[in-house]
């Protein structure tokens, strides 16, 4: 079926307003120079412009995305002060890397190496996010301490980490506290290692819930909050964030069974307050970079998850809460190799993405013909940026592929109807993409860590 003028029309559009960027780097080389980054300079220097700096992806399993956000976070960071990296991953893991990047000694029982061992194990552990944490570190080690840049986790499933954090940091400075910590998270110790039975247990009335428990832990924290500092402000944070984190995924678990779109809601929720805290913690020149999914980074509302399901997320938060400060940018490609799983807590497996849709925004921007590109979305300036916005504004299905791909499902389990232009500010296109690069769970015995500073 030949393609409608409609259709001919949108893709003439993307490929006259679209920056076409050069190929990127072969994986040997470093994410951090060659054509490739420094074709991303000028985007870069765009986005500083902005306090918050949301970058996505449309898989969570394409190097070149990875690639990409290491490429403008460096430019971010080096260039124009940001100092926060605050990415879709669990606040312990990330802490212990944090650490790393920004010269601190580690907590009591926390390894750097086996952070992000979790499923799924490549989304963070991969070779592309090792190196931007080994350049990371690298840069840090110039600057002040007060200067460094760290690295932050926003989500939600570390309830068992966090509660052992929380214990580690009140053992250390207040014993007695400690203990009246322990018997408050006792209500959750038999769910540790399978939080979902927890909440399953309380929907079905065997088992009482622990709200008041971690509500009252995290505000005796918070109450404590001059004293504790003063012993160390960073630890104090830390410790803090966890105690959050626990209130936060207590809920969680507990609503997860009332509905898919109420437990979204909450835990896109709490990502957007800890990014929040990070922002406040830091001072009122703080900037944030965010690498996150799609479906968290544009804004739902324009979109039929907030349209037809009621969802909200960090994008749609963002926008609310700081206007044009926040800006939202959108990765996408049309086919090529992805890392995922069939199934929750499956292993990965290195699948090939379909090509999209004919009635997709990836058919259209595959149409246009450029194999990388950039694309502002947000016109009102004219000419053919102007063309470009309104041409994609009717609502088309756009994909959404997470830690799980089922290609024989894909309509049903990966697209969803989005208004592109309203739902990001930008878009960073790649035509054919390829697999992240994995790294092992935990390195084979006798072989030195590679995770995250031996690589």
């Amino acid at each position: 079926m030949p393609p409608h003028r409609d259709e001919l029309q949108a893709a003439a559009a993307i490929a006259a307003a679209a920056v076409p960027l050069p190929q990127v780097d072969d994986p040997a080389q470093s994410p951090f120079s060659g054509p490739f980054p420094n074709a991303l300079a000028m985007q870069a220097e765009a986005l500083a412009a902005h306090r918050v700096v949301l970058l996505g992806e449309s898989t969570h399993g394409t190097a070149e995305f990875y690639h990409a956000r290491a490429a403008l976070t460096a430019q971010l960071v080096a260039r124009h002060g940001f100092r926060i990296v605050a990415v879709e991953a669990d606040w312990p893991d990330a802490a212990a890397v944090d650490r790393h990047v920004r010269g601190r000694p580690a907590q009591p029982a926390e390894t750097p190496g086996e952070a992000f061992t979790r499923f799924p194990v490549w989304m963070w552990r991969n070779l592309e996010v090792a190196r931007f944490i080994r350049w990371l570190h690298a840069h840090n080690a110039a600057l002040a301490p007060a200067q460094r840049a760290g690295f932050f986790g926003l989500d939600i499933y570390s309830l068992r980490a966090s509660i052992a954090a929380v214990l580690a940091y009140l053992d250390s400075i207040d014993p007695e506290a400690a203990r009246t910590a322990r018997e408050r998270y006792a209500c959750l110790e038999p769910w540790g290692r399978d939080p979902a039975r927890y909440g399953r247990a309380v929907l079905q009335g065997t088992h009482e819930d622990c709200e008041d428990a971690v509500i009252g832990q995290l505000q005796e924290l918070l109450d404590k909050r001059l004293a504790y500092a003063r012993a160390g402000h960073e630890d104090y944070l830390d410790a803090a964030q966890n105690a959050r984190l626990v209130a936060s995924a207590e809920r969680y678990y507990r609503v997860m069974y009332h509905g898919s779109d109420d437990s979204w809601n909450l835990r896109d929720t709490h990502m957007f307050e800890t990014l929040v805290q990070l922002l406040h913690a830091h001072g009122p020149d703080s900037r944030a970079v965010v690498w996150a999914h799609n479906s968290h980074i544009g804004d739902a509302s324009h979109t039929e998850m907030g349209t037809v399901h009621g969802q909200l997320n960090i994008g749609q938060l963002c926008r609310e809460s700081f206007g044009d400060d926040a800006a939202l940018v959108g990765f996408s490609t049309y086919a090529g190799t992805v890392a995922a799983a069939s199934w929750w807590d499956g292993q990965m497996e290195i699948k090939t993405v379909r090509p999209g849709r004919p009635d997709s925004y990836e058919h259209l921007f595959h149409q246009a013909g450029h194999a990388q590109c950039w694309l502002d979305l947000r016109g009102a300036r004219g000419g053919a940026l102007d063309d470009v916005r309104t041409a994609l504004l009717p609502p088309r299905q756009e994909r959404f592929i997470g830690v799980i791909y089922r290609p024989e499902t894909e309509l049903q389990s990966h697209y969803a109807r989005a208004e592109l232009p309203r739902q990001f500010d930008a878009m960073l296109w790649f035509d054919h993409t390829r697999a992240v690069p994995a790294l092992p769970a935990s390195p084979a015995p006798g072989a030195p860590e590679t995770w995250p500073s031996g690589l």
